[in-house]
């Protein structure tokens, strides 16, 4: 688990501001999803999370150490992306087991740590099989395990359901959020899907156009928007799903 505070956090590509002044914390083993449209600035601040990104200016803290320009191998965090990034030439064992090989020199170890993980993400009857031969459920699924297995202090998605079918998503939401109980992970999500977000988090991050509307919890968000913005965004958007919002929200209550 890990505690992160990013403090006057700034992104720019030329002229373009990306990220403006951003500042928040996150709590160690918190789920915090981080909501907006495209182009409103969620991925930029993932990639600077994760260290493949720069900061104009601002500093990055994860347990009270500076990791601003830190490399991403020694951040202790892990990402999950949207195009699963699955190395299509290894098998669901082969995959999982990949970064494990690097971090464990005891080949036998290391494979009994990737079926661990490949069972509790239900998959173990795939462990022969190649990306090709997997649906889409099913790669998330090898590259959530191969992430988890190596166990980070932190969690990044990156869209990391917007490719799945309606039915598969459900699924993977409630196996996320029962993993992220378990291991106490800090977790961070980026998504455009408002009813994603306020299923699975503890807290939710309204980003608009490189800053920070809103960070609250879900059931408050909801009900108290701060900005003319969230109440489009999250209350108006979500008004014919009005009784499923209410109900995820029971569930962060």
């Amino acid at each position: 688990m890990a505690n992160l505070k990013i403090e006057n956090l700034n992104k720019k590509y030329g002229k373009k501001l990306v990220l403006n002044n951003l500042s928040f914390d996150v709590k160690s083993g918190e789920f915090l999803s981080i909501l907006g449209s495209s182009g409103c600035g969620k991925t930029t601040l993932l990639k600077i999370l994760i260290g493949i990104e720069t900061p104009t200016s601002g500093s990055l803290y994860k347990d009270d150490v500076d990791i601003t320009k830190i490399e991403p191998s020694k951040r202790g965090m892990g990402i999950v992306f949207q195009n699963y990034a699955l190395f299509p030439n290894m098998t669901v064992l082969e995959n999982v087991m990949y970064a494990l090989n690097l971090k464990i020199k005891n080949k036998e170890e290391a494979k009994q740590k990737a079926l661990e993980m490949i069972k509790m993400l239900k998959i173990d009857e795939h462990i022969k099989k190649y990306p090709h031969e997997l649906s889409g459920g099913q790669q998330q699924r090898v590259a959530i395990a191969r992430t988890l297995v190596l166990n980070p202090d932190v969690i990044l998605f990156d869209e990391a359901m917007s490719a799945l079918d309606a039915d598969n998503r459900l699924i993977l939401r409630r196996e996320i959020k029962s993993i992220q109980k378990e291991f106490k992970t800090t977790m961070i999500y980026v998504t455009h899907d408002q009813e994603e977000a306020f299923s699975l988090s503890d807290r939710v991050m309204i980003m608009n156009e490189g800053n920070i509307e809103q960070l609250d919890t879900p059931s408050h968000m909801y009900r108290n928007p701060k900005s003319d913005f969230v109440k489009r965004f999250v209350v108006e958007h979500l008004a014919e799903k009005v009784s499923s919002i209410e109900k995820c929200i029971g569930m962060n209550l």
